[in-house]
């Protein structure tokens, strides 16, 4: 089999070792790949490059598209980017795949059975960190759901499971809320799964698929959720799984990718040949499937799980009722090797699908949009707040092209109807409607031009549209 290249780093404090322990393995089990290593971390960090990763390091990576990450660590103080950050962007890695396993009894959690991984949307949703404040009392962030971002990491979650031979994909959103941001993401995931008829679904409201992953964690198989949600989820899940130290994670996008271990750099540990190289080790058996190297993959992974059931284990998770040596970083590495072909007689063994994970997203069609108004922002604080003086007052600025609808305060009508007990800030919303279809931008404008002339400071708009005759917008408030 022809050798594919990828890159690998060996970052900081006890990433050097974890490296070579790993590199060791993928030599006993006969892996075909080539290597190109590049530095990054905390000495990069220091030499005055910000992003933690050299000018010629980003060739390397780019041309060999797969890298493998040590930890590193990012040196106290401001001033210095995330490089998983700075990788997520730069090179559209839309995917963030955390599996979360129990190893029980060989390490201990309140969850034995539980074994489930979560598929983050990467790029979008509250973590493109476009806010504003716009008055003296109100700040806003925009929660940005795409139609090409969302399908992408949703068609990854079930090429994932139907890659690792799992069962059942569960969508979680906050959709009968946000109904047409979280909606949109439960639409393509419905639209999506009929594609995979052989994978079971369901959907989940986030805050009781929260509670889910904290109580009953080993009722979930694999997790595709936005952004934010998947985060939080994310180290839910890390905490009641018991074993943090033995997670990999994968940032995963159409060309790129990368793997890594969840933990960091562990510095008062480097060179100490006492680190456990399982977390990375996983990391780099989810690059191998990624890759298409699932046989390799399948027969390290269960090498690795024969091992912690012949109770060769690192000190972190030596107990003396389960573990019959303590070894080090690459005693534990040869424990493994040494397990190469043989299967898990307690654990359960894994079973590897496919050839690698390709995500090819639908061509979008044509849709009719059309203008149905605009919402204009205020920012007013005078005559006691008053909805009703401020709800005439915007009214009469209207005219046959564009009709004031509704006046809302934080997303509460106020104006025509309200209740006095409403508080309200100084950020006003009011919802101006088109006649008809003919009215466009240069009614827009001169309204804008009217509401300023009476007084008004117009802090922002947002124009109001259909697509195929539906709403794009919330049509019971003002956003």
């Amino acid at each position: 089999m022809e050798k594919q290249r990828i890159t690998v780093a060996a970052g900081d404090g006890i990433g050097p070792e974890l490296l070579r322990a790993v590199l060791h393995i993928f030599d006993g089990a006969g892996v075909p790949l080539d290597y190109d290593e590049v530095e990054v971390g905390e000495k990069v960090y220091l030499k005055g490059i910000n992003t933690g990763i050299p000018a010629d390091g980003w060739d390397i990576i780019r041309r060999n598209k797969v890298m493998l990450k040590a930890p590193i660590t990012t040196p106290l103080g401001g001033g210095y980017k995330s490089i998983n950050v700075t990788m997520r962007k730069a090179l559209g890695l839309f995917a963030n795949v955390r599996p979360v396993k129990a190893y029980t009894p060989y390490v201990p959690s309140n969850f034995p059975k539980m074994d489930l991984v979560i598929i983050r949307e990467n790029e979008e949703d509250l973590y493109g960190g476009i806010e504003y404040q716009q008055t003296q009392e109100m700040t806003q962030a925009l929660k940005l759901i795409s139609k090409p971002g969302s399908e992408s990491v949703i068609r990854y979650a079930f090429e994932y499971a139907r890659a690792y031979g799992r069962k059942h994909v569960t969508c979680m959103t906050k959709n009968n809320i946000m109904k047409i941001t979280d909606g949109l993401f439960q639409r393509i995931f419905d639209e999506v799964a009929r594609e995979y008829p052989e994978i079971e679904t369901d959907q989940q409201i986030i805050d009781i698929g929260a509670a889910r992953v904290a109580a009953k964690p080993e009722t979930l198989d694999v997790i595709v959720t936005p952004n934010l949600y998947g985060d939080i989820i994310s180290d839910i899940a890390a905490q009641v799984s018991g074993s943090v130290g033995l997670g990999g994670s994968a940032n995963v996008g159409r060309q790129y990718a990368m793997f890594e271990a969840i933990h960091g750099s562990a510095p008062k540990w480097a060179g100490k040949d006492a680190s456990n190289p399982s977390g990375f080790l996983q990391a780099a058996v989810m690059m191998l499937v990624h890759l298409g190297l699932t046989e390799y993959a399948q027969s390290i992974h269960n090498a690795w799980l024969r091992t912690l059931e012949d109770g060769y284990h690192t000190r972190d998770i030596y107990r003396e009722d389960v573990s019959t040596q303590k070894v080090g970083t690459m005693g534990f590495a040869d424990a493994i090797i040494a397990r190469l072909g043989k299967m898990p007689q307690k654990l359960t063994p894994v079973k590897f699908q496919g050839s690698g994970m390709q995500i090819n997203l639908a061509s979008p069609q044509p849709v009719r949009k059309t203008f149905k108004g605009v919402d204009v922002y205020i920012d007013w604080d005078a005559d006691g707040r008053d909805p009703q003086r401020i709800g005439r007052a915007l009214h009469a600025q209207g005219n046959d092209h564009l009709m004031l609808n509704m006046v809302s305060n934080r997303g509460v009508p106020v104006y025509p109807e309200g209740f006095p007990e409403t508080f309200c800030t100084d950020f006003w919303c009011a919802r101006y409607v088109a006649a008809d279809e003919s009215v466009g931008s240069p009614q827009v404008i001169d309204l804008l031009s009217r509401i300023h002339t009476a007084g008004f400071e117009v802090v922002k708009t947002e124009n109001l549209y259909a697509f195929d005759g539906e709403c794009g917008f919330s049509t019971d408030a003002c956003a």
